[in-house]
């Protein structure tokens, strides 16, 4: 990965870490907000294939665990994974097809509140999963999608011209 990919997407992730944590808590719906780095982790990760989506997803969790987390690694380890297994559907994703990223983010954010109530609540006796499920993770889960329309076609316009430049680049020393 080129420094200037580097830079743009410690950018993205720093940008969409402070949305997230600031602004989208102040425009939260009944204490619901979007998650907007599993937009960012899933959409670098169809994007641009398994490791990046990997690194990037590490990262994303890993500034959740430092700011918000009881224990470094946690979501860390959960966003990798999310960003790895989105990595598989490289081969599928056309850019003016906004269906799957929409699906892969659906499924990440879903399969994310999955895994946090199971580690969270489910392992420490907290058994209302119907009450979590309604009031948690299907609410942040339209709330999410409703902000992936926007915000994925500016990280694909970004990521496209980070292409066209790296495409022009390598062509130079060919």
């Amino acid at each position: 990965m080129k420094l200037r990919r580097k830079f743009a997407v410690f950018v993205i992730i720093t940008v969409s870490f402070l949305l997230q944590s600031t602004l989208f808590q102040t425009l939260s719906f009944a204490s619901i907000s979007p998650n907007l780095l599993i937009v960012v982790t899933s959409s670098f990760g169809f994007m641009r294939g398994r490791k990046e989506g990997m690194w990037t997803g590490f990262f994303c969790g890993l500034l959740l665990d430092i700011f918000f987390g009881s224990v470094i690694g946690f979501y860390a380890l959960i966003y990798a994974y999310l960003g790895y297994i989105n990595g598989f559907f490289r081969k599928m994703f056309f850019p003016d097809d906004i269906k799957l990223p929409l699906i892969l983010i659906a499924v990440s954010d879903f399969s994310y509140n999955l895994l946090v109530y199971l580690f969270l609540f489910f392992l420490r006796g907290k058994f209302r999963f119907y009450y979590y499920l309604v009031h948690i993770m299907l609410p942040e889960l339209v709330y999410t999608i409703l902000v992936t329309i926007i915000l994925y076609f500016i990280i694909l316009r970004i990521n496209q011209k980070l292409e066209n430049i790296e495409r022009r680049s390598a062509s130079k020393f060919v």
